[in-house]
């Protein structure tokens, strides 16, 4: 019965009743919006994790002293460079440095320009630096939160550094980070690897961690069990840890969120049924009238899907454009501090659009199915009434 004439009832039905459709169509763009933000973010987020993941260093070591951190010997970095296995063996100096009444804090990140590795690392952050300039005295590069807080407290141009030994550093602002680099720079001050050494109170010959790469996968448990044996003190991560920590983290952030959303939906879907269950005298009319007419209960009940589906697709449709729109054009404004956690700094973050299908599915089949369910079991009661008893 799919002809030209049902189509056109079918669309003079949903005119007809627009505005319960309205109203239902509003409810479910609020409810699929809130989810495919979180799924947005979370995807996002995940998609940047592992991109600046892959420049990292495949194992980290430091010492640990007391349950904490302490500074780590650079003699480390030779006995690494003699276990067979290892590449790429990297000091790392950083640290947090706190602003005025420790309210505010920026990440000092020390670097070895000269070193191939390092540039590697950091090629989206110093793409379009000058080095050679940028040597030839103290300066840094800051991030976009950090430029705009300095500006606000009177430093354009420079900040002086108070160092541990109580003595003045002066370095100059030299370029600002690129503003696609806000998710991990907006709070961080590149600088010299010694500066920075200087800056957080380092001697010479200690640093804050070594990092290292292990080409092969198979031997990654091995060069675990040689590096742990090489000094009581000595911690080591490896990248893999580092990655399901935070995705332990962005699932569990997420998971809330799902679960959230299911106790909605459900509750969504039971006033839905409720709402058809008790279909009213006008509706049990037309269904009999239909009925009396000579459809069938199939043909009634594809009447009934066909409108179903028009306002699932509408929904779907209007909730997960609406949440792309608010993710990656206007940045998830309130949302996005609920998996960011409360900013150090003002930022401009700007997520990079990622789009999983088979999550977009996931959501449409969880919300599209009870909600049919909940429309067409209530009809079908009364279709298969006798329509003289379903006109009364």
């Amino acid at each position: 019965m799919l002809n030209n004439a049902f189509f056109h009832f079918l669309t003079l039905q949903l005119f007809k009743e627009r505005s319960k459709h309205i109203g239902i169509i509003i409810i479910s763009v609020l409810i699929l919006f809130l989810l495919s933000s979180v799924l947005f973010i979370s995807s996002s987020l995940r998609h940047s994790l592992n991109e600046t993941l892959q420049v990292q260093p495949d194992f980290v070591i430091s010492k640990v002293q007391g349950g904490e951190n302490r500074a780590t010997p650079l003699t480390w970095s030779n006995e690494l460079l003699n276990i067979y296995g290892i590449t790429h063996v990297s000091p790392r100096v950083y640290g947090r440095y706190f602003f005025k009444s420790k309210a505010k804090s920026f990440l000092i990140v020390g670097v070895d320009f000269l070193d191939e590795q390092a540039h590697k690392n950091l090629q989206k952050l110093i793409e379009n630096i000058d080095i050679k300039t940028f040597l030839t005295q103290n300066s840094m590069l800051v991030g976009e939160g950090v430029k705009e807080y300095l500006a606000h407290n009177f430093y354009d141009k420079s900040y002086n550094f108070l160092t541990p030994k109580g003595e003045f550093k002066t370095v100059k602002i030299f370029q600002t980070l690129p503003t696609k680099t806000n998710l991990i720079g907006n709070d961080m001050m590149i600088m010299p690897m010694d500066l920075a050494r200087e800056i957080l109170g380092y001697g010479e010959d200690e640093v804050t961690d070594i990092g290292f790469n292990v080409p092969n996968p198979d031997e990654w448990t091995m060069i675990n069990d040689k590096v742990s044996a090489l000094h009581y003190d000595v911690r080591v991560v490896n990248k893999k840890e580092v990655q399901q920590s935070y995705e332990h983290l962005y699932n569990y952030k997420g998971g809330v969120f799902l679960m959230l959303f299911l106790i909605l939906l459900s509750t969504f879907m039971l006033i839905l049924y409720q709402r058809y269950s008790m279909v009213h005298s006008n509706e049990r009319r037309h269904i009999g009238l239909l009925r009396a007419l000579g459809w069938s209960i199939h043909d009634v009940l594809k009447l009934k899907l066909l409108e179903t589906l028009s306002i699932v697709f509408i929904s779907f449709i209007l909730g997960v454009v609406t949440a792309y729109i608010y993710v990656f054009i206007f940045s998830a404004p309130l949302l996005k501090e609920l998996f960011l956690g409360g900013q150090n700094l003002t930022s401009t973050i700007k997520f990079t659009p990622v789009l999983d299908f088979s999550v977009l599915s996931s959501i449409f089949f969880i919300y599209a199915l009870p909600f049919i369910s909940a429309v067409l079991i209530p009809v079908w009661r009364v279709a298969i009434t006798d329509p003289k008893e379903a006109m009364l």
